[in-house]
């Protein structure tokens, strides 16, 4: 667990970037820190692995300030992911990814070993490891910026705006990876970003800043959402909070009505379609009982029909969801 006990720091000048801080990052989830630019939450990040020092205050890992610890030996445990990767532009991508292991000890044989597993883990192809920095995509230099980090297998991760430098399918490519590789490894993960959104997908906690260097609020994201601490927190969370709340919740009990006659499927039950009188509209999407409502509600606005389709494991049509039906079941709920 890292902890934050009243943890202050004031830069020359009387500029203060953290003020009074006071958290708990459980052990083996990811918190995401949140705000505005000039808020703190990247002094915060920074702060855990010495790279900056409170003015006042502890930063502690599992009961242990950092700042009686060697500098190097608490870095070498603590693995470090920054917006654009940060490679060193004259080594191959495996010797990049083998540099902590080396300095922990292990042979060159053995760090370049660890290092083509762990670029495997991230979705690099073996062809990868003897290219450079320079030769790789934004979103490629990102997962082995990530296979840097872990190539240790450090307990604790940092990731400074990790994200934030690749377009937005890229981008969320590496959510998914991400969220793939914690769910297998658990590492305790403190994450910076601006992005309320990937704040909502990424985190296990999330810390909102304010300007000044003060917490807004902390929880998960459900409870962000549906019961913001003030009007600032209801500001930067998004008056579309309801809507987005949706993500957390699947269609699994929610009721459809039986198919009509004017959803086209194929001959095996898929759907194709909606008839109309100036041929067939498409259905736009269709849900599966697993999805999200958040799922549920785009496909019913964006339907030109208003209508979201079910299928079921098979993509056999089996159910339709109408907005308003959606609507009312939505409603039912909060009641």
């Amino acid at each position: 667990m890292i902890t934050f006990d009243d943890v202050v720091k004031v830069y020359p000048g009387g500029g203060t970037a953290v003020d009074h801080v006071s958290l708990e990052l459980p052990t083996g989830k990811t918190t995401v820190f949140v705000g505005p630019s000039g808020c703190g939450k990247t002094t915060s990040l920074r702060m855990i692995n010495r790279m900056i020092s409170p003015t006042s205050g502890r930063v502690l890992i599992d009961g242990k300030d950092v700042a009686g610890q060697d500098e190097a030996l608490l870095r070498r445990g603590i693995g470090y992911v920054i917006q654009h990767a940060g490679l060193f532009p004259h080594r191959t991508v495996l010797d990049n990814v083998a540099t902590v292991p080396v300095l922990l000890g292990k042979t060159r044989r053995e760090a370049r070993d660890t290092a083509m597993q762990v670029l495997e883990r991230v979705g690099l192809a073996p062809e990868f490891a003897q290219r450079y920095p320079a030769q790789l995509s934004g979103g490629q230099q990102q997962r082995v910026g990530v296979a840097r980090a872990l190539a240790a297998d450090p307990p604790i991760m940092l990731m400074d705006e990790p994200f934030s430098a690749v377009d937005p399918v890229v981008r969320e490519q590496l959510h998914r990876e991400f969220l793939r590789l914690q769910s297998e490894l658990g590492k305790t993960i403190a994450m910076v970003t601006h992005d309320i959104d990937e704040a909502i997908k990424l985190g296990d906690e999330v810390v909102i800043f304010r300007q000044g260097g003060i917490v807004a609020q902390v929880g998960t994201p459900q409870e962000l959402l549906a019961n913001p601490a003030d009007e600032f927190v209801a500001e930067f969370v998004g008056r579309d909070r309801g809507l987005r709340s949706l993500s957390f919740d699947t269609a699994a009990e929610m009721p459809v009505r039986p198919l009509p006659a004017e959803l086209v499927v194929d001959e095996a039950g898929r759907p194709l379609g909606w008839k109309s009188s100036d041929g067939m509209k498409p259905t736009g999407g269709s849900f599966t009982s697993g999805d999200t409502l958040r799922l549920v509600a785009d496909l019913a606005i964006l339907s030109p029909v208003g209508i979201a389709v079910r299928v079921d494991a098979n993509g056999v049509a089996d159910g339709i969801a109408p907005h308003h039906d959606l609507a009312d079941y939505l409603a039912a709920r909060r009641g």
